[in-house]
C-alpha cells in the first residue's frame, strides 16, 4: 500500500502524490514566542517530527520549514510589561522553544524562518493583493476583501452567512465587512514598525505565514499543517491571501492534529490544568511525553493525565527491558549464520500502519508484538542451541532501533534509560540508591551465612516499599516497579 493522507481540504484520505516526485516541500506554522511552550504545542511539534521522519524514511527529500512568529500583540504586550524591547522577548523565548524541542528529541526543520526577517516578502505580498483588487487600504492598516474571494471557507467548511451575521467590527478597525483580516497594521506608538507603502506598521498574523512558506517552498508546495486550532482562520486566511495572489493552488495537502485535554477538560490557565513542557519533564522522561503522545492517532484528541503519561512510561520500559533481554541472549549465544524474516515482516506491518494516514498507534502495537515475540524466544528453553531462534532475535532487535528511529524511540542504551527510569521512580518510594545497596549487601551477607529467613525478610521490606530484586547470573539487580 502506498501513503495516504487525511487532507483537510477535500475531507477524505489521499494518496500521496508530491508535486514533484521524490520531493516533498512542508511548510508546518511555528508559534508566537513569547511564553514557554505547553503540552499543546508538544503534540503539534512531535507529529510533524514524525511525519518529517517517516517520509524521510520513505526516501523523499524533505524541504521541512517551520518558522518563528516573533513580532504580535502578544509579544508587545508582554515585553512592555517586562520592560525590555520586543526583539529580546522573542529572542529569549526562541532560545526557550528550541531547547525545549531538542529535548524532545526533534529533528531540526530544513529552515526556520522569522517573520521579522521577511518584512520585504510581506510587503510585496500584500502589494500584489492590492493591485489585483483583493485588498485594501484604510488609515494605514491594509485589510483583505474575504467577498473578493469566492472559495473563502472552502478549508473549514464554514457558512459565510452565519458567520457574517456573528461578526462585528472592533473600535479602531477600518473594514468594509466585518469579516475582513488584517495584512497589514498601522504603527501605535511604541511599536516595532517598517516603513511601507501605507505608512510604517507590521505583519498582520496570516500574511507571514504565507510570505515566508512561498519563499522558501514556491507558490505551490506539497503540505501545510498545524493544530486543528488552526484551520479557522489563520490556515483559511492563508488560503485566501495566497490563492488570490497567484492564482494557483497554494498547498496540496492540509494536515492538522487533533486537540489535547488535561484530565479530560480543555487545557486552560484559569482552569489551573495548563502544563509547560518544563513543568512535565520535571517528573518524565522527554521520552516518555513523546511516546504518549505517539500512541494515539494525530488527528485523533488525546488526553493528559498523570496516569495515562504512567502506562506511557510502562509501555517505553517494556521496549527497552525486551531490547536490553535481547542484547543479553545474543551476547551469550554464538553467532548464527541462518536467515529470518521475523525483522522483515514486523517492518511491513509497521510501514503498512505509517501508510495509513501515519497511524502511529497502530505502528507501535505491532512493534510491541516484536517485543513479545523476543521476549518469548530467549527464554525458551534450547535458545542458544537453536541458530533459528538466535536469527530471529537479532533480526527483530535490528528492526526495532530501526524502526524506532523513525518514531523518535529507543535511541539511548537500554540499561542506561532502565536505571534512569528507576531512579527516578525510587524518589516515590521514600529510599535512596545508597539505601537499596546497603539492602543488597546485607542480604548477599545473610545468604552466605545461610541465614535465609533474614535474606528472605530484606527481600520482602523492599518489594513492600516498591523495590524488586532480581537474582541474575551477574549478581543482583533492582528495579522499583
Amino acid at each position: 500500500m502506498s501513503l495516504r493522507v487525511y487532507n483537510t481540504l477535500s475531507g477524505r484520505k489521499e494518496e500521496f502524490q508530491p508535486l514533484q516526485p521524490g520531493k516533498v516541500g512542508m511548510y508546518i506554522c511555528g508559534v508566537t514566542v513569547y511564553d514557554y511552550c505547553h503540552i499543546g504545542h508538544a503534540r503539534a511539534n512531535i507529529v510533524f517530527d514524525i511525519i518529517y521522519r517517516y517520509l524521510r524514511y520513505l526516501g523523499y527529500e524533505v524541504n521541512y520549514v517551520r518558522n518563528y512568529t516573533d513580532v504580535d500583540d502578544k509579544i508587545i504586550k508582554r515585553a512592555n510589561e517586562r520592560g525590555i524591547s520586543s526583539r529580546e522577548l522573542a529572542e529569549e523565548f526562541i532560545r526557550a522553544f528550541d531547547e525545549d524541542m531538542d529535548s524532545l528529541g526533534l529533528l531540526p526543520p530544513t529552515r526556520q524562518p522569522k517573520a521579522t526577517e521577511h518584512i520585504d516578502q510581506v510587503i510585496g505580498l500584500v502589494q500584489r493583493l492590492v493591485d489585483r483588487g483583493l485588498a485594501y487600504a484604510a488609515n494605514g492598516d491594509v485589510y483583505f476583501a474575504v467577498e473578493k474571494f469566492p472559495d473563502y471557507l472552502k478549508l473549514s467548511k464554514r457558512n459565510m452567512d452565519e458567520m457574517r451575521s456573528g461578526a462585528r467590527i472592533a473600535p479602531g478597525e477600518h473594514k468594509r465587512n466585518p469579516m475582513d483580516f488584517a495584512l497589514w497594521k498601522a504603527a501605535k506608538p511604541g511599536e516595532p514598525s517598517w516603513d511601507s507603502p501605507w505608512g510604517p506598521g507590521r505583519p498582520g498574523w496570516h500574511i507571514e505565514c504565507s510570505a515566508m512558506s512561498m519563499a522558501y517552498l514556491g507558490e505551490s508546495f506539497d503540505i501545510h499543517g498545524g493544530g486543528k486550532d488552526l484551520v479557522f482562520p489563520h490556515h483559511e486566511n492563508e488560503i485566501a491571501q495566497s490563492e488570490g495572489a497567484t492564482c494557483q493552488p497554494y498547498a496540496k495537502y492540509w494536515l492538522h492534529n487533533g486537540f489535547v485535554n488535561v484530565n479530560q477538560e480543555k487545557m486552560s490557565k484559569s482552569l489551573g490544568n495548563f502544563f509547560t513542557i518544563r513543568d512535565i519533564l520535571q517528573t518524565y522522561d522527554a521520552e516518555v511525553l513523546r511516546f504518549f503522545i505517539l500512541t494515539a492517532h494525530y488527528r485523533s484528541p488525546i488526553d493528559f493525565s498523570d496516569q495515562n503519561l504512567q502506562e506511557a512510561q510502562v509501555g517505553l520500559s517494556r521496549f527497552y527491558e525486551g531490547l536490553q533481554s535481547a542484547a543479553e541472549a545474543l551476547d551469550a549465544s554464538p553467532d548464527s549464520s541462518a536467515e529470518s524474516k521475523e525483522g522483515a515482516d514486523l517492518e511491513a506491518r509497521f510501514r503498512e500502519a505509517m501508510d495509513d494516514d501515519f497511524n502511529t498507534a497502530a505502528a507501535i502495537g505491532h512493534l510491541f508484538e516484536g517485543v513479545r515475540t523476543i521476549n518469548r524466544l530467549v527464554t525458551e528453553k534450547g535458545f542458544r542451541k537453536s541458530p533459528d531462534k538466535i536469527a530471529a532475535v537479532r533480526e527483530l532487535r535490528a528492526a526495532l532501533l530501526r524502526l524506532g528511529d523513525v518514531l523518535g524511540l529507543f535511541g539511548s542504551e537500554p540499561a542506561e534509560w532502565l536505571q534512569r527510569l528507576n531512579l527516578a521512580l525510587l524518589k516515590n518510594t521514600g529510599l535512596t540508591e545508597a539505601d537499596v545497596q546497603q539492602a543488597i549487601e546485607e542480604r548477599q551477607a545473610a545468604r552466605r551465612d545461610k541465614d535465609f529467613a533474614r535474606s528472605d525478610r530484606i527481600r520482602d521490606e523492599l518489594a513492600a516499599k516498591g523495590v524488586q530484586l532480581l537474582d541474575g547470573p551477574q549478581g543482583t539487580t533492582w528495579k522499583v516497579r
